[in-house]
Parts: structure tokens; sequence; C-alpha cells
């Protein structure tokens, strides 16, 4: 019987000295006069497994001639491994080829640099480096879902074509069916009575406005899906096609919400700390020093909360020459963000956003100039989440629009929210990949996303 690499690791004890079989594939080959190692991989843990193989057998100079990336089948027997730091190997009695590899296969047993990696894609996975920063990403993904199904959500599935903007930014995808060489116009303007959805269709840069209708009916709802920005950006942190987490909660107003925000974080950090153990070994050793002492002070930190205005006086006040001068009323950059976090020795909510700088959907304070955001900022990352009581004041809301000139005839649906049983609700949205970049150490977004897609880059 075929086991996996991590059962035989799981329950070495159970498997010691005896015979197994394993499928998977060669990560690198040293040959000798006598004998060969084999360094061997299947994918379902991060350890490798040592398959040692002597002339004795009979096809030990055919096993000689496999090479790196083949994919072998090896019969052997589980034994205690003379090696320092490793507990056992396996004496194989048979190594069969399943599926040869050329001589000319890219992801040799050398160090690769992380743009040649990015041109492989496709196989960029079957190394060290992306083996752990992909399973992070799949067990971040799982411990996402696990804490809001134990705390009673409902996983609700966003539509990923929409009529809305719900940011009001207008980067967004256009989506069409009219032929781009003859598109149908009436007088000077495209006819999109002849396009499939009968009006202009795009792809969703948040599912939260649709999230909002959940809450309504369920209470507690959240989106976990891919999202899209038009945004010709080639910053380390952006992509044209990324993940959201946007929970979304009724009866919940912006005390509430960051607490729940607090709450998720640690639970998904400390998740990761406890189901990827090699992986974050691996990662702190080779990719960020320090990465797990990082994370463990994150899970035990006091979460401070300060308003935007408390932030600009404290940077204000602060004996440094800023890139960007911070000033009331307007947004804060990166310097200013890993220096609170400094200041406070940790994570910090900054709160009540000033009005002109933030959506439409976002709940007005009394003082006429703020509303009732937030953005979670972390130290060595800056901004990982932001969220905001939404207006449930149905005049407050249809005025907001009118001041930004908002169309309100595609949003009457999310508008009547508020005349239909309307409550205080909260919501907040989370990048995934901003939250894998603080996770694995890894700092460009391209290398936490299988197949990025970013300006000029639509591979694979």
């Amino acid at each position: 019987m075929v086991i996996d690499a991590k059962e035989l690791y799981e329950k070495i004890d159970e498997f010691m000295d005896q015979e197994v079989t394993l499928q998977g594939w060669i990560r690198n080959h040293r040959k000798q006069k006598e004998f060969g190692f084999i360094d061997f991989s299947d994918g379902t843990c991060f350890n490798h497994i040592q398959v040692v193989y002597d002339n004795k057998l009979k096809d030990f100079l055919d096993i000689q001639k496999y090479r790196v990336g083949s994919a072998i089948e090896v019969l052997g027997k589980v034994v205690a491994s003379p090696k320092e730091g490793q507990v056992f190997e396996i004496q194989a009695s048979k190594v069969i080829l399943l599926g040869d590899c050329p001589e000319d296969y890219p992801i040799q047993p050398k160090k690769h640099s992380r743009e040649f990696l990015r041109e492989q894609a496709y196989l960029r996975p079957r190394t060290n480096l992306f083996q752990a920063v992909f399973r992070v990403r799949s067990v971040a993904a799982y411990a996402i879902h696990k804490y809001f199904q134990e705390h009673g959500y409902v996983y609700f599935h966003a539509p990923l074509i929409t009529a809305s903007d719900c940011e009001g930014a207008g980067e967004m995808f256009h989506v069409t069916c009219m032929d781009l060489e003859n598109v149908p116009k009436v007088d000077g303007k495209v006819d999109y009575s002849k396009d499939m959805f009968l009006k202009p269709a795009s792809l969703t840069v948040s599912g939260q406005l649709e999230a909002e209708t959940f809450a309504l009916a369920y209470k507690k709802t959240y989106t976990f899906g891919p999202t899209f920005r038009a945004e010709h950006s080639n910053t380390k942190v952006h992509a044209n096609e990324f993940w959201m987490i946007e929970p979304e909660i009724a009866f919940c107003d912006l005390k509430q919400n960051m607490d729940i925000m607090e709450e998720m974080l640690k639970f998904v950090v400390r998740y990761i700390l406890d189901h990827c153990q090699d992986e974050m070994k691996f990662l702190d050793k080779f990719v960020e020093k320090g990465l797990i002492e990082k994370l463990t002070k994150l899970v035990h930190s006091k979460f401070t909360r300060i308003t935007h205005k408390e932030v600009i006086d404290i940077l204000q006040k602060a004996d440094v020459k800023w890139e960007f001068e911070p000033k009331q009323g307007e947004d804060i950059a990166k310097e200013h963000e890993k220096y609170i976090t400094e200041y406070f020795g940790g994570p910090v909510f900054i709160t009540d956003w000033p009005k002109d700088i933030k959506a439409f959907y976002m709940k007005q304070n009394p003082d006429g100039k703020t509303v009732a955001a937030v953005d979670l900022e972390v130290p060595g990352a800056g901004e990982i989440m932001g969220g905001s009581q939404r207006e449930e004041d149905y005049d407050k809301l249809v005025r907001r629009m009118d001041e930004l000139g908002m169309d309100k005839s595609e949003l009457d649906w999310y508008i009547n929210l508020r005349k239909f049983g309307g409550c205080v609700h909260s919501g907040f949205g989370m990048g995934f990949e901003r939250i894998l970049i603080y996770l694995t150490g890894v700092e460009n977004i391209r290398d936490v996303i299988p197949y990025p897609r970013t300006p000029g880059n639509c591979d694979f």
C-alpha cells in the first residue's frame, strides 16, 4: 500500500523497520560508485525523505540515470538514519521510474531568484520556498473559514460580475460580449442594449455591498473570494486580481467591529503557528529572521485604539524629518504607519477618519467631518485591515451620495436596506495576500499568489 510522507513522519514509530511504498518526485540525486542518495518529496508535507540505494539492486545503473524532477515509486524499508538531524531514511529495494524528466528541467537543486521563478510559475511550487508559502496560504484560508464558521457566520458568495462600483473609484475591469472591433453605438455612445446584461458591467472591486444584504438577513455573514482592480500599479503590494475577506455584522458598532477584527487576526496567526511549524521554521530561517517571534508577539499583544486626529498630532510632534508631511484631514503614508506601530510597540487601530478621504457608505460622525472608520496597522506591514460602521441613516446616506455626484439609481437596492428594517451594522475587509505577506515574510504580492495578475502579466 502506498503511504504519504506526511503519514510516515506522523507515525514514524509505527513504521520504523517496516516495508513501505512511496510515490513522489526526485528533488536531488547524489550518485556514487556503489550507492546513491535520492532527496525525495511527495508534497504532502514540507519535510523531504532520504532514499538510499546500492549496487546490490539489479537495476542500479538504471536508477543512477534518474534525473532531478522525475516522478518515481520507491519500495523500501524504514530505518534509523545515521545522519545528524534526520530521524529516518528509506533503504530502497526497488525504485521505479514513473515519469522521466529531461536534463534542461528548469528547477535544478540550486538557488533560483524569485524573479526567475515567477517566469516558471507553473513549476515554482516544487521549490522549498513556494512549498512553504503556498501551504501557508492553504492553511490560512482554512483558518479564516474555520473562525467564521465556528462563530456562526454564513459564507456568502458575492457576484464577480457587477454593475455597481463599491468604492466609487471607477478603477474597474469592464465585462462585455461585444465585438471590440465593431462596437454598436447610438448617437456616438456605446449601445449597451446590445450587450449581455443590457447595461455596463464590470468585475467586482468588493463584495461588501451585496454582503450587507445578507447581514441584514442572517445577522453575520462573510465573503472570501477574488476581487479585481484595474490599477496600472507596479508596487510590491498591488495586483489586478487578489482575494478579499469581507465580514458584515448586523447590530454591531465600530467598537464591536474592532473586537472582531482583533480576535479573527489573532486566531488566524495562532492557527498558522500551530499547524505550519515546519514551514514557519524555514521561513524564519531563510526569509525573515525573527518571523515566528514577530507573529507570536502579535498574538499576545494588546491592540491600541486611537483616533486619526490623535495620530496626526503625534506625528507632527515627532522629531522626524518626514518625506510626506502629516496633515490633519489627509491620509497617512507608510512611514507614518511604521512610526505609529513602533511608538505604541504593537498593533494600532486608527479610528474616526476624515470623511472626505473615505467611502460614501461609512457612518458619519456627529462632528460632520469624520466617519466611523478604522484601519488596523501592524508592525512590519502597516495597514492590514480596514473597516467601518456603515451608515444606517437613509437620509444621511442619500445626502452623501448626492454630495459625491453618485448615480443612486444603480444602488437603490442598497439604499433601501435603510428603509426595510435597517439597523446599526459594521464590517471590514482584509486583503488575503496582505496577510500572507505578513505571515510569510515574503514581501512581494507576486510571490504569495500562485499566478499573479499584474500590469503586463497574464501568463499561465
